[in-house]
């Protein structure tokens, strides 16, 4: 697990460094890069690294935004947030608003599962508008672990063990990137402090009613106090799983 009170050196000789070298080969010069921009920690890093990297790698940077209808509010200054970043940033934002209490009606799907399909449905019809040939999503450490663990929880093949993978495709065209997957969500907050980055936070993710949320605010504590890199070796486990797998 990161140090939640790494000091500026260790960051930029460490964290850094790592971030550069495992995020440069996902990308090519010329090509259109999308990113998937809720306004949270994870994904304002995510655009702040990628704007800089796209300067570095020749690439277009654009942005895109899914309001679901469901925070009232609170999902109403989210979008207005991400319009603010990319307008101060000079990056492309397209947002999208979908009704996920209906579209889980309609589908019988909770609504977690709705907002998940609906999310997606807006970032193809975005890479076909753009021509983009990646998505890239803030998706940690943190969180590869957790999904490991939820996959366990709620049964899983051998595949669920590989957790979130790092690249896979979205369409022929389209393919969905992870550049964060390096990083532990301590790393991802030191970087939004080093940079002087603000973001919003969903409170949703408070909510241990949420089997995700108990395993983040719960289980992985449980788990560290006998073994400290808990979540590292679960998703260093996933990573060689999916090796082999190939």
């Amino acid at each position: 697990m990161g140090n939640k009170n790494m000091d500026r050196k260790t960051f930029q000789a460490k964290t850094w460094k790592n971030l550069l070298a495992f995020s440069q080969p996902l990308f090519k010069r010329g090509e259109t890069v999308l990113v998937g921009l809720s306004g949270g920690p994870d994904s304002v890093c995510l655009l702040h690294f990628l704007h800089y990297l796209s300067g570095k790698k020749h690439f277009y940077l654009e942005a895109v935004h899914v309001h679901h209808g469901l925070r009232g509010e609170a999902a109403d200054a989210d979008a207005q947030f991400c319009k603010t970043l990319c307008k101060n940033m000079e990056i492309p934002l397209h947002a999208y608003k979908k009704n996920v209490r209906a579209l889980a009606k309609k589908l019988d799907l909770s609504i977690e599962h709705a907002a998940r399909k609906a999310r997606y449905e807006a970032f193809a019809t975005a890479a076909k508008k753009t021509g983009a040939s990646k998505i890239a999503l803030g998706h940690h450490l943190d969180d590869q672990a957790e999904t490991i663990l939820l996959n366990l929880l709620r049964g899983t093949r051998v595949e669920g063990l590989c957790g979130i993978p790092l690249r896979r495709m979205l369409s022929k065209q389209t393919e969905i990137v992870r550049p964060l997957l390096c990083l532990t969500r301590a790393e991802v907050e030191m970087y939004l402090r080093e940079n002087g980055l603000s973001c919003v936070i969903d409170q949703s993710n408070f909510d241990d009613a949420y089997t995700r949320n108990w395993i983040r605010h719960e289980l992985l504590p449980l788990l560290e106090k006998k073994q400290p890199q808990i979540r590292r070796h679960l998703a260093v486990m996933a990573f060689q799983l999916a090796e082999k797998l190939k």
